[in-house]
Formats: C-alpha cells, sequence, structure tokens
C-alpha cells in the first residue's frame, strides 16, 4: 500500500514538474498591439499587451510583463494600437490571465 502511495506521488510530482517545464517553452504570437490601460481599461497603469485571434475566432489578451524589451517598444503602443505586433518569449497563465514575457519584440 504505501509502495503504491509512493509511485502515485512520484507520478504526481513528475507530471507537474513536466507541465512547468512545458508552460516555459519558448514561443512566438503575432497580433495587435495595444496599452491594456489606455486601449483596453484593464490595467490601473500602462502596460503593453498583444490580442491574438485564435483558428476559433477568439481573440486572447496577452499581457506583456514589465521588463527592458516591454518598456523600450510601449510608446509605440501607447498613443493608438499597432496593427501587426511580433513578439518572441514565454507564456503562462496567472490569476485566468494570460502573461508573456518577452524577450524580443517587432
Amino acid at each position: 500500500m504505501t509502495k503504491q502511495l509512493s509511485l502515485a506521488l512520484a507520478a504526481a510530482v513528475s507530471l507537474t514538474v513536466a507541465s512547468v517545464f512545458a508552460a516555459e517553452k519558448e514561443q512566438t504570437i503575432t497580433g495587435k498591439g495595444v496599452c491594456a490601460k489606455c486601449e483596453l481599461s484593464q490595467t490601473p497603469k500602462c502596460q503593453n499587451a498583444i490580442q491574438v485571434t485564435g483558428k476559433d475566432g477568439k481573440t486572447v489578451t496577452y499581457l506583456l510583463e514589465d521588463n527592458a524589451v516591454s518598456k523600450a517598444f510601449h510608446s509605440k503602443v501607447c498613443k493608438g494600437p499597432v496593427e501587426k505586433v511580433t513578439a518572441t518569449g514565454t507564456a503562462k497563465t496567472e490569476g485566468g490571465k494570460q502573461l508573456f514575457t518577452a524577450t524580443k519584440i517587432q
């Protein structure tokens, strides 16, 4: 019984670790760049966001984490939306929101 419990616990831990590492895989997203505060009224202060339309037609809004790459790009989206923005980085879901840590934005 103890051995079965240990095996089940080990399997659960390995699945959790695998899903964490899979979530941190670098990816590229392309969509409309907007300011989450000025354009979307979703955040209390200015923050980059990229709205991506999926194959199902639904729009997913990625809030970009506040880092040097995101700060350098913000002046382009704060005065109005940019129709095509491509960002490379890692995505995660936190508190029901899609967050994206960009390593490159164009």
